[in-house]
């Protein structure tokens, strides 16, 4: 679409017309909304299962994965097959999903399902697709602004919300909300999103053919890089917090719930910040400090650990700092991630995004491996050291693209 194309006019449930913004909140929220909406039930989930925290933690990096195996594909599929069906199909696929996670029997088939639920993620990638879709460029940064905005207020609530549920009606009540709101998503879906992809289709084969010449360059495994460990201290956290939270803290469900929203609050800092001051700092800059200042704080957390000081107010307090580098590292990485084959930047975000996903899994699991409720307080302790190490990699890693840079000047 040109520059110059005026911006299209939107009636809300409409298909004739691009869908509301409102429409694309919702797709992008929901993906949002199921990876930590049930995070304080998971040491009642282990009870209820009868089985130990750490294969429940599995629930967080097997949804990282499959999201990141998703973030590859996904964009593909719907540039052949268009954005409409792909979201009704996800949508309708998370619906059964999220039944099937609520009625499971076992934790393994829990698990399963769980694994299942990550289609949700399509609507996180599509709804980007969709609005580059639909309107020009000048449009169209201010349109992902919003719908980011949406995004960063469901981690806020959704911790809250699952841990109340959990206190008066179950670990299941958690799963239930997240249906009905599936449901509602669906709906909004079907009546509002029309089919928004424009030219010729494009074989598999040639999308494909992009992905050698982004993983031959060292810029784009260095800010790749960058992204996956800043993120992985996030992931850590999700796998890590409530376990801290209701082994070490013994907190009730719901003010668990309330705690583990403290990063959400640094994280919308610091996309202000990073709105604010990335084109003028420049990008390389802004990683640097959001990946410093995450090493720094879990440092400061993990020798207070050691030091036998740290309560649930500084635990998750130190927390905000988390979502405060995040907030300012990850724009930027991912900028840069789409910055070094301006050609392919769409080939570059799936991939990055996959990368970045992949390796916060990975961090995830590690975290699950390294706590139990054996260690006391030294699990507070090793979940600060592992979140400062991949933090700590993310320096190094932007460090490694900033030398490529001044080589390449």
């Amino acid at each position: 679409m040109s520059e110059n194309t005026p911006r299209p006019v939107v009636r809300f449930l409409d298909r004739q017309t691009p869908p509301h913004i409102v429409t694309l909140v919702a797709v992008t929220g929901l993906s949002a909304l199921a990876m930590n909406i049930f995070l304080p039930s998971l040491p009642a989930m282990a009870t209820w299962f009868g089985t130990d925290y750490r294969v429940m933690q599995l629930s967080v990096p097997l949804y990282l994965a499959f999201s990141a195996v998703l973030q590859v594909i996904i964009g593909p599929i719907s540039d052949r097959y268009g954005r409409r069906r792909v979201l009704i199909g996800t949508t309708a696929i998370f619906l059964v999903a999220t039944l099937g996670a609520m009625a499971a029997p076992t934790a393994f088939l829990f698990l399963v399902f769980r694994m299942a639920q990550a289609v949700v993620a399509a609507g996180m990638a599509l709804s980007r697709a969709v609005i580059r879709d639909m309107v020009p460029p000048e449009h169209a940064a201010s349109m992902i602004g919003y719908v980011t905005m949406g995004m960063a207020f469901v981690p806020m609530v959704g911790p809250l919300v699952g841990g109340k549920l959990e206190e008066l009606f179950g670990w299941q009540a958690s799963f239930a909300c997240l249906f009905l709101i599936g449901l509602a998503t669906l709906w909004l879906v079907l009546r509002d999103l029309g089919e928004t992809r424009q030219g010729e289709k494009v074989r598999f084969a040639e999308q494909g053919a992009q992905y050698p010449e982004l993983l031959r360059s060292p810029r784009f495994w260095g800010y790749s890089s960058a992204a996956a460990c800043i993120s992985g201290a996030f992931f850590a956290y999700l796998g890590g917090g409530p376990f801290i939270g209701s082994e070490i803290f013994h907190l009730a469900p719901a003010t668990l719930g309330l705690y583990l929203s403290a990063p959400a609050v640094g994280y919308a800092a610091g996309n202000f910040l990073s709105g604010r001051y990335a084109a003028r700092v420049g990008l390389d800059p802004m990683v640097l400090a959001g990946s410093a200042i995450v090493a720094l704080a879990m440092a400061t957390l993990a020798l207070l650990g050691l030091a036998g000081l740290a309560g649930p107010n500084l635990f998750f307090g130190l927390m905000i700092f988390l979502g405060l580098g995040n907030g300012i590292a990850l724009p930027s990485a991912n900028a840069g991630i789409l910055s070094v084959r301006p050609a392919i930047a769409g080939a570059a975000s799936g991939l990055g995004g996959a990368l970045m996903i992949g390796g916060g899994a990975a961090i995830s699991a590690a975290t699950g491996a390294a706590l139990s409720p054996d260690a006391g307080g030294a699990a507070l302790t090793a979940l600060a050291a592992i979140m400062c190490a991949s933090a700590i990699g993310g320096v190094l890693s932007i460090l490694f693209v900033m030398s490529r840079n001044r080589r390449r000047a």
